[in-house]
């Protein structure tokens, strides 16, 4: 794309850079016609579209390279090498083409088999189980499928599926040999299943259905002079109230997770991952999520024979193979990734946002049942667009990638689509659309209670990384409708989080009738200070906060990034010059919102401010009295150059002992050093400084690798109580610093534990209802050992 951007001439830049909304159609057409001239488009385009047959795609099947696979697996399957052995396995059914044959076998059938054997061999029975399925859906005349089927119902102690079969196996088997062998199997089973009774396994993989549903609150959309369109309810909502559920127009997997998360609902792979039947792009977590995104499944592709045909010594008709599917066959049918599955490049290649508009024009073609013309999506969708704010580069960059997706699309989904300025500037809008509008589907990515069993030991052997203990990662992309329509606030009365795709909205706070629903779009009060929030939220979504976090004086501001007064006794905190700016302006926005029809009541945090500064107006009466460099709350000058460089030096000393945590390596001098450092930061940053509670983390951190839960105790505390001042004591921040505290004191024995666990319980339940414990396995974790520590 960077080479098509330096081809463009100046005179088209030039309109680009000063083009608006009204421009495009004709803009879009003197681009589209000028790329159309270049061989170099051309070739992109053919790079990108080219079909398999013409040239190898990156998302092509392969025979030959799922061949070489499946024998290095084989050979790391026999060395003992189990886990490079998967990925083998793994790769080659991503690779293989449900056609392809080997000595007379479906290959694909066989790398199921193959891996279900290893499964097996790693203590992973249900995981071996439902590749035994997934291959006797293909292949139902295998009779190494129904062995090992046999086998792995033998170790879930589904004693009769297991001699059932085995027996189907047995009456399969051509040689004398193998039928021997089985009819040995046989005999040891025949006792248990006389004497037990088949218990039932539950061997699919269930689609997470939503437990509680929206209370009956009517939402309604509003139009602010200062924030356009916003959502309120005209009654009072009480706290943790869910209000919205809604599923995603159109989704798309992040590339960086491509080859861990499910590329439908977007969860953590599990082991036996499913690749799609026609491309080897996406990986799927189970057959309903192959299924829901288009793709098709793997079901008797062996014309061979019939599953209920009766076989020569057989009594019985082989059973419905697919009773252990993880398919519904009453599932609506999503075709959003049908269009990219042809084997071509464009779909691993284009950033995220576009694949995302690529999904976005189907669906919407698809709904009006036209396939020539690209639909209104402004009017469509509704949603609000952000063109014209656009620096000059970006603007070129979505002109560019539009018409490049449309070309892409008419070669993969529909020849007889039309290509002109029109369609091109829908794009653009669209892809404008996207970058403003579209939410960030996250998970939480817990490495220490991943593996909830030993993951006390690991803690008190020092293993587990306690000050990092949870962490939220964006996986997808995704456009909602509704869930657009809620605007931004610093300091939200609404949270945002996801049970596979589907967006859940719940209250935080009481809400009284008519106050506007208000969402965070990335940076909160606690986080960032204001200056920050308000330069990103410029910078990424076009628009300059208003919200009560930025529209008033607060107190996590104001210390967040402050240095302390010199005069000890003070508790004066001393902004520099950006933060001072920032802060001063304050009452000019409170002014012009109070002018404004908002129905909002905000309440003062005076008493916590006077804590930190005497806080006056000018004498204009339009802006705060701060002067930077000096106390806030007595006067006394501060000397910043030299105070700065004092922190700067500190952190090498902590950042040196991260970076020896990080590596396992902590050297004799890390640890004091990092405690010498601590004490700087507190001569010289404010007592609520956010660098403060960092560095108290990291020294938790650092005790914890040491085993000394004890001092880590006390700096986890400390961390937690200058949060608890920025973020407030039941933000979902504290919920996740409260964990890591709860986890030290366990590790100790130490009955304080469970006031603790109970406030993690109460902020979760907060923030995400009776999804918490779903969504965040280790609180069952910590309830439990929390039990065990007080009996």
């Amino acid at each position: 794309m960077e080479k098509l951007k330096c081809l463009v001439p100046e005179s088209l830049k030039r309109r680009v850079a000063e083009s608006s909304i009204d421009d495009l159609p004709s803009l879009s057409s003197s681009l589209l016609q000028y790329f159309l001239s270049l061989p170099q488009f051309h070739q992109l385009i053919s790079e990108l579209a080219a079909e398999p047959s013409t040239q190898a795609g990156l998302c092509a099947k392969n025979k030959g390279a799922a061949l070489e696979l499946k024998q290095k697996g084989n050979q790391c399957y026999s060395s003992g090498d189990h886990s490079q052995a998967l990925r083998c396995y793994s790769k080659a059914l991503r690779l293989s083409p449900i056609d392809a044959y080997e000595t007379g076998k479906n290959l694909v059938a066989t790398l199921y088999l193959n891996r279900a054997s290893l499964f097996h061999k790693m203590g992973l029975p249900m995981e071996s189980l439902r590749d035994c399925n997934r291959g006797l859906e293909i292949s139902p005349s295998y009779p190494k499928a129904w062995y090992r089927r046999g086998k792995v119902n033998a170790t879930l102690g589904n004693y009769k599926d297991a001699v059932h079969d085995l027996t189907v196996a047995k009456n399969m088997e051509t040689s004398l040999g193998g039928k021997k062998q089985i009819e040995s199997e046989l005999e040891i089973l025949a006792h248990d299943h006389e004497n037990k009774s088949a218990k039932p396994v539950h061997q699919s993989q269930k689609f997470v259905r939503i437990p509680d549903v929206p209370q009956q609150i009517k939402l309604q959309c509003v139009e602010t002079a200062d924030k356009g369109r916003g959502m309120i309810s005209q009654f009072d909502i009480p706290e943790a109230s869910l209000i919205h559920t809604e599923e995603p127009y159109a989704v798309v997997i992040l590339k960086q997770y491509r080859e861990t998360h499910c590329h439908y609902c977007l969860n953590e792979l599990p082991p036996d991952t499913i690749p799609c039947v026609s491309c080897s792009l996406p990986l799927y977590c189970s057959q309903h999520c192959q299924m829901q995104a288009g793709g098709q499944i793997h079901v008797n592709y062996s014309s061979k024979i019939n599953i209920h045909k009766k076989k020569p010594n057989c009594n019985e008709e082989y059973p419905d193979i697919t009773g252990g599917s993880d398919c519904d066959p009453k599932l609506n049918h999503i075709s959003e990734h049908k269009h990219e599955c042809q084997g071509v490049h464009w779909p691993a290649i284009l950033p995220s946002d576009v694949v995302l508009a690529g999904r976005v024009v189907v669906k919407s073609m698809e709904q009006k049942g036209k396939f020539t013309d690209v639909p209104n999506l402004s009017e469509f969708l509704g949603l609000c667009e952000s063109y014209s704010k656009m620096l000059p580069e970006s603007k070129l960059e979505l002109h560019i990638y539009s018409i490049v997706l449309l070309f892409c699309l008419q070669r993969s989904y529909s020849s007889e689509m039309s290509i002109n300025g029109n369609s091109t500037s829908q794009i653009v809008i669209l892809l404008s659309q996207i970058r403003v509008n579209s939410m960030a589907i996250v998970r939480m990515k817990s490495n220490d209670f991943h593996d909830q069993q030993d993951w006390f030991q690991k803690l008190s052997s020092g293993e587990a990384d306690v000050a990092s203990s949870v962490e939220q990662v964006r996986v997808g992309q995704a456009l909602y409708r509704a869930a657009s329509l809620f605007n931004h606030s610093c300091k939200p009365n609404i949270h945002a989080y996801y049970i596979s795709r589907s967006l859940l909205l719940r209250t935080t706070e009481f809400v009284a009738g008519g106050c506007p629903l208000e969402l965070s779009y990335g940076p909160q009060v606690g986080q960032w200070d204001c200056k920050d929030r308000l330069r990103f939220l410029e910078e990424e979504y076009f628009f300059r906060c208003w919200c009560r976090g930025c529209s008033k004086v607060n107190v996590s501001d104001l210390v967040i990034s402050g240095f302390c007064c010199v005069n000890p006794n003070c508790s004066g905190v001393v902004l520099d010059n950006l933060v001072a700016n920032c802060e001063k302006k304050k009452p000019n926005i409170l002014e012009t919102i109070s002018n404004e029809s908002h129905l909002q009541v905000y309440e003062s945090d005076d008493s916590d401010v006077k804590k930190v500064a005497h806080i006056s107006l000018d004498q204009t009466h339009s802006s705060l009295h701060i002067d930077p460099g000096y106390c806030l709350k007595c006067g006394s000058y501060c000397n910043f150059s030299s105070r700065s460089e004092e922190v700067k030096k500190a952190w090498i000393d902590l950042r040196r002992l991260q970076d020896s945590i990080a590596s396992k390596d902590m050297c004799s001098t890390s640890l004091p050093d990092a405690l010498r450092s601590l004490c700087i930061l507190r001569s010289v940053l404010h007592a609520y400084n956010k660098g403060i509670a960092e560095a108290e983390d990291i020294l938790a951190k650092a005790f914890c690798f040491i085993g000394d839960f004890q001092i880590a105790k006390v700096h986890c505390k400390s961390s937690i109580e200058i949060l608890e001042m920025l973020y407030g004591s039941n933000h979902i921040a504290i919920g996740n610093e409260l964990v890591k505290l709860s986890s030290i004191e366990l590790a100790l024995g130490d009955c304080t534990a469970v006031n603790n666990i109970n406030r993690v319980s109460a902020i979760f339940s907060k923030y995400y209802g009776p999804h918490a414990a779903t969504i965040f396995p280790y609180l069952l974790v910590l309830e439990r050992e929390s039990c065990r520590v007080v009996s």
